[in-house]
């Protein structure tokens, strides 16, 4: 029987969201881990029972937590995020004191064909790998030592690794996004890094073109288009048609090109999903009107998407890792707020419902279509 899964991540505990296929009805669990930040949930294409989640607070440090039926149950892992394999101080890289602390998780990324392997992005950038289902964790050190890391700046959210995509084609082939550093491509697993900027400009830094200290939101792509990467940024929605190797702009008619998430598709790799906010200051929608935008050209010609989503007095934000897309026939589109609604579209956005309302704020939203 077919199931849709939504995995949502937020300020105050995680909850999974179940449907048959029809997805006309929910099902609403949680709070998990209750009162702790749980900063994003993902499950593993390779097993849809085995789920991981970040959780962490500021007092008790940073935590993996796993589950292997799918949600019911969870268990702490024994990582190395924490100080000693203890919650309650956040690791220093090596283990000595420097300026380097590492914050929280901020995305984890699972193996398509191996749910024991994972890779964590984590605050201030650095970048994580556990062979064995987060029993451990090795850095990939390639990333931060990188020699342009000098000239790195955070973001407004931090310095952090917030999006992961592993190359459906070649899974040493690896691109993440740094907030505010830009895209980082390697082929080689991880070990070494390229940046992967050529054709952003950024208004602010020394040198608007600078090869890297770009503020990238949000990088996605289609598993049938590898070499095709669509990025929402701050300011400018762009495209690349060479594995992010060159860059150009496809806001066209959007009402502001400032924004957090983006999606692809299932199945249709040139129609993409944004959610535009007023202003890098303004952080809601432009005149109060809650409405996703999809291009079906890829990028450059949008259309609004509003029904079933409040149309006035609306001020909520939607984050950059709170937007995804199940594998039906007829593609489903999820997003959530920072009002702590949660909204979901059975026909590839033309209308929408809220499947829950009165969450607590949504960091992150993630969708499994179970067969």
């Amino acid at each position: 029987m077919t199931a849709v899964r939504v995995l949502v991540g937020t300020q105050k505990g995680g909850f999974i969201l179940t449907a048959d296929g029809s997805r006309s009805r929910w099902d609403v669990s949680g709070p998990l881990f209750g009162g702790w930040e749980v900063y994003h949930m993902n499950g593993s294409p390779a097993d849809p029972e085995r789920l991981y989640a970040s959780q962490s607070t500021g007092w008790f440090g940073q935590l993996i937590q796993r589950s292997d039926d799918g949600g019911r149950t969870w268990r702490p892992m024994g990582n190395q995020f924490a100080y000693d394999g203890q919650p309650g101080t956040h690791q220093w890289y090596d283990g000595t004191p420097h300026p380097w602390e590492f914050a929280r998780v901020w995305h984890l990324e699972p193996s398509a064909t191996d749910p024991d392997f994972v890779y964590a992005g984590a605050e201030d950038a650095a970048l994580f790998r556990s062979t064995d289902g987060g029993a451990s964790w090795d850095e990939l050190p390639g990333l931060r030592t990188h020699d342009s890391g000098p000239n790195w700046q955070p973001g407004a959210g931090g310095m952090c690794v917030h999006t992961i995509l592993i190359d459906p084609s070649d899974a040493d082939r690896l691109h993440v996004a740094i907030s505010a550093a830009g895209v980082f491509r390697s082929d080689d697993a991880g070990r070494t890094w390229s940046p992967a900027n050529h054709g952003l400009h950024s208004e602010g830094i020394p040198d608007s073109g600078a090869e890297v200290g770009h503020c990238v939101h949000r990088i996605a792509r289609h598993r049938d288009r590898p070499d095709v990467l669509f990025m929402q940024k701050h300011w400018d929605v762009m495209r690349s048609d060479d594995r992010g190797g060159t860059w150009r702009e496809i806001s066209g008619d959007l009402p502001s090109d400032f924004g957090f998430p983006i999606a692809v598709h299932a199945h249709e790799s040139e129609t993409i999903y944004v959610v535009p906010i007023t202003s890098d200051s303004e952080h809601y929608p432009p005149e109060g009107k809650l409405r996703v935008y999809r291009s079906r050209t890829g990028g450059g010609e949008w259309e609004p998407l509003g029904a079933g989503l409040p149309q006035a007095d609306c001020y909520v934000n939607v984050l950059r890792d709170a937007m995804a897309v199940d594998s039906l026939d007829e593609c489903g589109v999820y997003f959530g707020t920072t009002g702590g609604q949660v909204y979901g579209s059975s026909d590839a956005g033309n209308t929408w419902a809220p499947i829950v309302r009165d969450l607590p704020r949504v960091l992150s939203v993630e969708v499994q279509t179970l067969l």
